[in-house]
């Protein structure tokens, strides 16, 4: 391990900054970008680096990367950060890269949080990418395809991190613990404490450091060293919140799981992604939401008590809270799971929302036009009209209900699935009706 040469009693740093690495040698994980012989770490080692974008969760080694490149570069790092950072602050830091640029020193801007930036924010940097005046490296947890515009994505090159394997994370716990010893501090970890360590991190570096070096200051001393179980872990975090906001890219992929899992008709997938959303700190309510349009989109009229059934669960969460909301939500979740599917509904209402907006405004027919003046009634508006109550079964057969452009067409076709089982033979049933009282009016 490399020792950083910092005094424990005098540095106050958080033991993440501390730990640190200061080489190539000490980084860990993202063995696909920086593994021996790859491209980029070629072109670290070598100094030559052009923009980058480097898109990753928390605390897998985007800051770090910056940084190591900055130094492998002999570059000057300026650093910004797009939650507190404007167009003022932008055109400081690139007119101090021109100053050093001057004095032949290179700057490297690395600007956190990046996708937070908007377009005007993010053009103001492209003209001295351009000219060489800053090395640009932008870090993001979200889709730079999303979150970033085309002239930026076109000027950097984009590099995926992953989240920290187990395996990573054991060797940055080693480093810890080596570090501590190396200030004359023994930290015993158990077994259970390690493994839970690495579950309550999730992948990232910094949580764990964090959690370690809170671990340690609240540990009781056991023969000299502190000792950090389960239980005292637990104390120090009674829930894991895995680590998303709710516009972040984690979010939409929890509740894209979640809706994709009641469609495929899988009660415990939809259960495990609601909890994971729940645990998360995410909004039962927009679970809810999702319900509601998918008791719409993918089950329709198989089962149109499904629809009624999500919204029952939206009421009983806003009359009784969370406690036994979410359980009614739950209960929903399941329901829709196993409820038949069809999205015939779906179809039909997109497709006829697209051949309304490509055909012609048809005229309304005669017959099916409101009368409510006599001057409607002597120019036809209502004539011949049918009334269904009046007819054999109520149903007037052979009436055509749409333009006569659209004669032969049939947009809703229902799944023989569920209720739309009945509804299909409903619809044949009439069809032929229709065809016999069209067969008689033609013979």
């Amino acid at each position: 391990m490399t020792n950083l040469g910092f005094d424990f009693h005098d540095d106050i740093r958080p033991l993440a900054a501390l730990l640190r690495p200061e080489s190539l040698a000490d980084y860990v994980g993202q063995s696909h970008l920086l593994g021996p012989g790859t491209p980029l770490r070629k072109a670290v080692e070598a100094g030559r680096i052009s923009s980058l974008i480097l898109w990753g969760p928390p605390g897998t080694g985007k800051t770090t990367l910056a940084e190591l490149i900055a130094r492998y570069a002999k570059a000057s790092i300026a650093r910004l950060s797009a939650v507190t950072a404007g167009v003022k602050e932008i055109r400081e830091e690139i007119q101090a890269a021109r100053q050093r640029l001057a004095q032949n020193q290179r700057t490297l801007l690395f600007v956190d949080e990046v996708h937070r930036f908007n377009k005007a924010q993010q053009d103001a940097f492209l003209p001295h990418i351009e000219d060489g005046t800053i090395i640009f490296i932008g870090a993001t947890t979200e889709n730079p395809a999303f979150a970033l515009n085309n002239a930026m994505l076109s000027r950097a090159r984009v590099c995926i991190l992953k989240k920290l394997t187990e395996q990573d994370l054991l060797q940055v716990i080693q480093r810890a613990l080596a570090h501590y010893a190396n200030q004359q501090q023994q930290v015993s970890l158990t077994p259970d404490a390690s493994r839970l360590l690495l579950r309550l991190a999730d992948g990232d570096a910094r949580r764990l450091l964090n959690l370690l070096e809170q671990a340690v200051e609240s540990a009781p001393l056991v023969d000299g060293a502190a000792l950090i179980d389960a239980s005292l872990l637990t104390q120090l975090v009674p829930r894991q919140l895995p680590g998303f906001d709710q516009q972040g890219d984690l979010y939409y992929d929890l509740i894209s799981a979640f809706h994709k899992s009641v469609r495929g008709s899988n009660p415990d997938g939809a259960l495990y992604w609601y909890c994971r959303i729940l645990e998360g700190g995410g909004d039962p309510l927009y679970v809810a939401r999702r319900l509601l349009a998918i008791a719409s989109e993918d089950i329709g009229n198989a089962d149109p008590r499904a629809l009624t059934l999500a919204l029952d669960a939206w009421d009983t969460f806003t009359r009784v809270g969370p406690a036994e909301g979410e359980r009614a939500i739950a209960q929903a979740a399941i329901y829709l799971a196993l409820a038949p599917k069809s999205n015939a509904v779906y179809s039909a209402f997109n497709q006829m929302r697209d051949f309304v907006r490509q055909q012609p405004s048809f005229e309304v027919p005669n017959h099916l036009r409101n009368a409510p003046t006599q001057l409607a009634k002597q120019q036809g508006h209502g004539q011949d009209y049918r009334y269904a109550h009046n007819e054999p079964g109520a149903y007037a057969a052979g009436e055509r209900y749409l333009p006569s452009e659209m004669a032969g067409l049939s947009f809703y076709q229902p799944s023989d699935r569920g209720l739309e089982k009945q509804l299909l033979e409903k619809m044949n049933y009439l069809q032929q009706l229709d065809a016999a009282a069209r067969g008689d009016d033609h013979g």
